[in-house]
């Protein structure tokens, strides 16, 4: 099978139906399972099972104050569980183009992060809410 690697530069970024992938530019998934000890008496090696699932979404964003845009997108949603979906690129879901999907709490935002001379950036991570699905269409 042949490798056909992707390089990142056309990543879709939707939060509560709204296209925030204009502001993005680094966007990550990590994907965890609970790592449960399943050895009995007896044994001489660790026996492990898989537990709960659990993962991430974390972003950069060059962050935007003017109206209708990222902080005032951001703003009205902390503390709320809303819908994400992430893709490679912005090109229709397809088996070479996976989206992610599902809930994540917005349980921080930092509105102004930086020092002199630098982008206003801010880099979030929030944590998902239920399961993160894997949809080819």
């Amino acid at each position: 099978m042949a490798l056909t690697p992707t390089v990142l530069t056309d990543a879709f970024i939707l939060i509560n139906a709204g296209n925030v992938s204009d502001h993005g530019n680094k966007v990550e998934i990590p994907v965890t399972v609970q790592d449960k000890d399943s050895t009995t008496f007896g044994q001489t090696w660790v026996n492990r099972v898989g537990g709960l699932k659990d993962a991430q979404l974390s972003i950069d964003f060059l962050n935007d104050f003017v109206a209708a845009q990222l902080d005032s997108i951001f703003w009205p949603l902390l503390g709320t569980v809303v819908t994400f979906e992430i893709r490679p690129t912005s090109a229709a879901r397809g088996t070479g183009n996976p989206a992610y999907t599902g809930s994540i709490l917005i349980k921080e935002w930092k509105p102004v992060m930086g020092k002199v001379g630098d982008l206003v950036t801010v880099s979030v991570s929030f944590p998902t809410s239920g399961a993160v699905l894997r949809q080819t269409s």
